[in-house]
């Protein structure tokens, strides 16, 4: 972060009640050379990962269905939102993360994933890189029920779905969440499924 360009001129904690939001005030070289100040809040909440699991024999995948209050505060009339598999990386490197969400979350136990890609999801205002990854499930795999963790207050649907369903699902608008469109997509393109 020692780019000349920008200097952090000052940082201050907004709240640190859940995740950490900062109000930065930046100094940073234009085009023209001149110097612009901006002053904006960003919230840090660590990066995570997702998942795609995909069975190609079956033609299906596994998503989530669970609340999310964000999105019920802006229009979600239900506030349940489908998925796929995801979760913070709580110190843990991104594959490790995401073969330990899978359990928790659908009950399948995989031993191997595929880093597709990373991206910041909302780089405006949020520092999280999400680590992208593809993973391939059988029966042989279910090891629990899954739905996720009690004492993180996690409610967690698992739904088994063909693959052309739920592409069809982003079309028709039951599926709106970006990095669950972004993992389908691949999917698609790559002819996982």
């Amino acid at each position: 972060m020692n780019n000349p360009k920008y200097k952090i001129q000052k940082t201050e904690l907004l709240s640190d009640n859940w995740y950490i939001l900062n109000r930065v005030t930046v100094d940073y070289q234009k085009k023209d050379n001149s110097w612009d100040t901006q002053v904006r809040e960003v919230y840090d909440r660590g990066n995570g990962a997702a998942i795609l699991l995909y069975n190609k024999s079956k033609g299906t995948v596994i998503l989530t269905r669970q609340f999310r209050l964000p999105s019920y505060l802006n229009g979600n009339k239900s506030g349940l939102l489908i998925e796929v598999c995801a979760g913070l990386l709580d110190e843990d490197n991104p594959e490790a993360c995401i073969i330990r969400e899978t359990e928790e979350e659908t009950g399948y136990r995989l031993h191997s994933v595929k880093k597709v890609f990373e991206a910041y999801m909302s780089p405006g205002a949020v520092t999280e890189i999400l680590y992208y990854f593809v993973g391939e499930y059988d029966s042989s795999m279910k090891v629990s029920s899954g739905g996720g963790l009690e004492h993180e207050h996690e409610e967690i649907e698992v739904i088994e779905i063909p693959f052309v369903q739920a592409y069809v699902m982003i079309e028709s608008g039951e599926i709106k969440d970006a990095k669950t469109i972004m993992l389908l997509q691949y999917a698609k393109i790559h002819n996982l499924v």
